[in-house]
């Protein structure tokens, strides 16, 4: 039996669920860990957010690509995911609207948000996606069903990025939009591999825009 991720700890960051303003799940890349996502937490600095960062066994979510066969990334895939829906059920049951509660991944964590949300599509204040794409299923187009009811959705991502095919991304953006997601694309030339200070810029103004209007964040009406 491999050693799945629920035995796995839970970092947090921020005030407590019951007294932020808005909740985050921070979601690492493949070889990293809840602490070197958790940096994402100061680079932001909304202050008023409760993150909530789990960590992946062996410092993964799943063991091979993104774009490999969905059958050999089980059962470590359905287990990530329900990783995401614990944490999602926990902030729920904190009291926290669906509006103020935003998912944040990097690669391989893009990767498991954007995949979790196509499979079970809600409204929420946010999906961010850096450097990643839906997993689908491998190799193997599939088709999703419900609405995400304008989510935002953030696509950041480089359009030479050596893990994440452009391609991939593209379709990402179009089955979002079926979804009925509020997509925002952020293609940039020639970046690499990374998280840069226009992505970070953008996740804090859809922070500031979401919710019942009482962020104490600048709103924007539109970064698309």
């Amino acid at each position: 039996m491999p050693n799945l991720h629920q035995s796995q700890p839970v970092l947090t960051a921020g005030p407590d669920l019951r007294e932020a303003r808005a909740a985050m799940i921070l979601l690492h890349g493949r070889g990293a860990n809840a602490w070197d996502i958790l940096g994402l937490a100061d680079a932001l600095e909304c202050y008023d957010i409760a993150y909530l960062a789990p960590d992946a066994a062996n410092a993964t979510w799943y063991p091979n690509r993104f774009l490999a066969p969905v059958e050999s990334n089980e059962p470590w895939l359905s287990s990530a995911l329900r990783v995401v829906d614990d944490l999602l059920e926990r902030v729920a049951r904190s009291g926290m609207p669906t509006a103020r509660t935003f998912i944040l991944g990097f690669s391989q964590g893009g990767c498991l948000g954007l995949e979790y949300l196509a499979r079970n599509p809600r409204a929420l204040g946010g999906m961010f996606a850096l450097s990643a794409a839906m997993i689908e299923n491998g190799d193997k187009p599939r088709q999703y069903f419900g609405s995400l009811q304008g989510t935002p959705v953030l696509f950041g991502c480089s359009d030479r990025d050596p893990h994440i095919p452009i391609e991939r991304v593209r379709r990402s953006i179009d089955l979002m939009r079926g979804l009925q997601a509020r997509v925002i694309e952020r293609i940039y030339p020639n970046m690499g591999h990374m998280v840069n200070a226009d992505e970070i810029a953008t996740v804090r103004d859809l922070i500031g825009s979401a919710g019942d209007g009482a962020a104490p964040w600048p709103r924007v009406e539109d970064v698309s």
